[in-house]
């Protein structure tokens, strides 16, 4: 069972989304919660920044009002969290390395890190409006990761893609002991190029998630395209949640690079639960 949730807080949509959902699962599982900012330091007071003649002093106020800066926006954040949060309570947490290794390393203490789908965090969003630090906590992180877009769906099931590759197996057992689908109908889906195996590895995801206790059935799909079959079923169910290891073509390499990334995580309609 889940005890400990991370969630980054800032001023975007999705993060906002990320935080009342991260307080919705702390209510219903009873996970101590843990809010986040990240005052990012290392970037506000740059110093390697070269500095010409003279230029000291200047660069010293011009760090100053970027620290008191982030700082006013952490406090406002943590303004909206209390505002948020009613009666539920959570842990303030300031971090003050660069978003991608604190939130590395405060993710390593908890069970799950929930994180807007274009939090900023203090940088710019990539083209394709994903969170920066998303591929660092992916690949770099021990921990799964919820990412969460600007609207997610309150109401539906559970949908997991699975192909039988070691992340997919992790996921599954990481979803299920954390107990984030009980009272929740649970869809496995997975892509084979013929039906029998298909129908094989649905099966036995499912099969497993049954003896967690969770009402879980099968769908097996012919075809090449894992990733557009679960994006299509997760818009058609809805899904409240897309639960999900390294998956396309069991390729794994090719699942958290370029456009597959993206394709997953800004095309999903739901939160994205997600291991590496």
């Amino acid at each position: 069972m889940i005890r400990s949730i991370l969630v980054a807080l800032d001023d975007t949509d999705s993060a906002i989304a990320a935080r009342d959902l991260a307080f919705a699962l702390s209510r219903s599982t009873g996970a101590a919660l843990t809010a986040a900012t990240v005052l990012d330091a290392p970037h506000a007071r740059d110093a390697h920044e070269a500095v010409p003649a003279g230029g000291v002093a200047f660069k010293a106020r011009r760090d100053a009002a970027r620290a008191q800066r982030l700082e006013a926006e952490a406090e406002l954040a943590f303004a909206a969290c209390a505002a948020a949060a009613g009666d539920t309570p959570f842990t303030k947490l300031r971090l003050t390395d660069a978003p991608e290794a604190a939130l590395l390393a405060a993710g390593a203490a908890h069970d799950l890190t929930v994180i807007g789908r274009d939090c900023t965090l203090g940088l710019e969003v990539g083209e394709h409006r994903l969170a920066p630090v998303i591929e660092a906590l992916l690949h770099e992180g021990g921990r799964p990761l919820l990412v969460v877009p600007a609207a997610p769906p309150s109401a539906g099931g559970i949908l997991v893609g699975y192909d039988g590759s070691v992340p997919a197996i992790r996921a599954l057992q990481v979803f299920a002991l954390l107990g984030l689908g009980e009272g929740l109908a649970v869809k496995v889906l997975s892509v084979a190029s013929d039906l029998p195996e298909a129908r094989r590895l649905a099966g036995d995801a499912a099969a497993y998630l049954r003896t967690h206790g969770l009402a879980a059935d099968a769908i097996a799909v012919v075809g090449t395209h894992p990733l557009e079959a679960l994006l299509a079923e997760a818009a058609s169910m809805p899904a409240r949640m897309l639960v999900m290891g390294a998956y396309e073509n069991s390729a794994l390499r090719t699942l958290f690079t370029g456009s597959v990334t993206q394709k997953l995580l800004v095309g999903a309609p739901c939160p994205v639960f997600v291991m590496h």
